[in-house]
């Protein structure tokens, strides 16, 4: 089952987003921490007060395998028209159950979620040092936006 995320599953996120960082500690240790997360439970707990800020989860038998957060943006300037964008800021499925479809359902209902909200696109970053979730986000049919590039000064 999807559903937004409630207060007693912030717990399960916080352990589900050290598996982020843990992947991208491998990815990019000159950038990453070996161990914590993004958000802690406070930041959480706020974030789910937020009806701009979305959280849902996969709940299969009372335990979360899985969520994506996310962040409603309206970009506007000059040069760009106004577009209601919604953004994954961090997407999990726990590493025990990946390969099962989960991130498939969680990304289809987000999708539908956009669609159903009047959202232009979904979008998200991905970490070039991440292949299998760049093929993951490719097979759900998402495509490079723009690129941003890097240069490390030594």
């Amino acid at each position: 089952m999807i559903r937004k995320a409630i207060t007693k599953d912030i717990k399960a996120i916080c352990r589900l987003l050290e598996q982020v960082l843990e992947i991208h500690h491998a990815g990019r240790p000159d950038l990453f921490r070996a161990s914590g997360k993004k958000y802690d439970e406070k930041a959480l707990q706020g974030i789910l007060v937020s009806p701009k800020s979305p959280i849902f989860v996969y709940v299969d038998g009372g335990t979360v395998l899985g969520y994506v957060m996310c962040q409603e943006l309206f970009e506007c300037s000059p040069a760009l028209l106004s577009v209601k964008t919604l953004y994954i800021d961090d997407f999990c499925v726990d590493k025990d159950v990946r390969g099962r479809g989960i991130g498939k359902e969680l990304f289809e209902y987000v999708k539908n979620y956009a669609k159903e909200n009047g959202f232009y696109n979904v979008t998200l970053h991905a970490w070039e040092s991440n292949p299998g979730a760049m093929r993951f986000y490719e097979s759900m049919g998402m495509k490079p936006q723009y690129t941003n590039l890097e240069l490390i000064v030594d």
